[in-house]
């Protein structure tokens, strides 16, 4: 009996993942958390753009930095969320923020971005961060939301505020969203037409959005911030094309994807710079 036992222990052993390495956090100054098997990837370049390149969004950067700031330092800093319109520079002002703190040489954060669908897996990764206290990390989630039936919001709520071990201190939560409460409307009118008792299953929905301390809102820009925006593109890069000839191409380019943001901007220019033979250096 005892030696069948060893034989299926040993099976299961053969067939089992090795652990994970302790990964080494010099490598990288950004990772990507991947799961089946656990790890976490060094990056080997982060797509971003300078923060001064980042128009119409001055309130929020500067919180945002400045919270960041304090992190870095080992001083006491909030969760936060970016939600609002798309296309203007939520996940770039994450990305960009992060650089410009660890440019500043007053405290190094690596940045590790987890996808939605890794949510239930965060906890793995927390104990990952825990057993690193010498390194501060930022954990980014992009374009976070949670639909009808999904329970993995439970799974954040408990990292965020909850739980009896909580959140490591040297990790810091950023997740940008098109929904302020990160689940659509329709589904929280749905919970309170339809619970036994409505504002308490509501509570429990919204109750996520509540764990970040900071709420960053990111609104559909007017037409004088998307000129600005392509003005200091334009500029940044030194593209040759006078203001009368940039901001007529402008306005045609934004009436054939109709509507302006961060990102429409961002995409005429790569247009323009193409055309002109400029090449874009980040």
């Amino acid at each position: 009996m005892v030696s069948a036992l060893t034989r299926i222990a040993e099976a299961l052993e053969r067939i089992s993942p090795p652990p994970m390495p302790a990964p080494r956090f010099d490598a990288a100054e950004a990772y990507v958390w991947r799961v089946s098997p656990d790890r976490l990837d060094p990056a080997r370049a982060v797509s971003r753009v300078p923060l001064e390149l980042l128009v119409g969004v001055d309130r929020s950067r500067e919180t945002l930095l400045e919270n960041t700031r304090r992190f870095a330092r080992g001083l006491p800093a909030n969760n936060a969320l970016l939600w609002g319109a798309r296309g203007m520079g939520k996940s770039s002002l994450v990305k960009a923020v992060h650089a410009a703190v660890n440019a500043e040489g007053e405290g190094e954060v690596k940045l590790v971005e987890i996808q939605r669908e890794d949510i239930p897996s965060v906890g793995r990764l927390m104990n990952i961060m825990r057993e690193a206290p010498a390194v501060r990390f930022l954990l980014f989630c992009d374009d976070l939301s949670f639909d009808h039936d999904d329970s993995h919001y439970k799974s954040l709520k408990a990292i965020l505020d909850g739980g009896v071990e909580g959140r490591p201190e040297n990790v810091l939560l950023y997740a940008t969203s098109n929904r302020r409460h990160l689940m659509p409307r329709d589904m929280i009118e749905n919970e309170r037409s339809t619970a036994i008792n409505p504002s308490e299953s509501t509570e429990e929905k919204v109750s996520l959005s509540d764990r970040f301390g900071l709420w960053l809102g990111f609104h559909a820009c007017r037409q004088d911030d998307y000129f600005e925006m392509v003005k200091s593109y334009r500029d940044a890069f030194s593209i040759p094309v006078a203001d009368e000839e940039l901001l007529a191409e402008a306005v045609e380019w934004r009436q054939t994807r109709g509507g302006v943001s961060g990102r429409v901007a961002w995409q005429f220019i790569t247009d323009l710079a193409g055309r002109k033979g400029v090449k874009i250096a980040l």
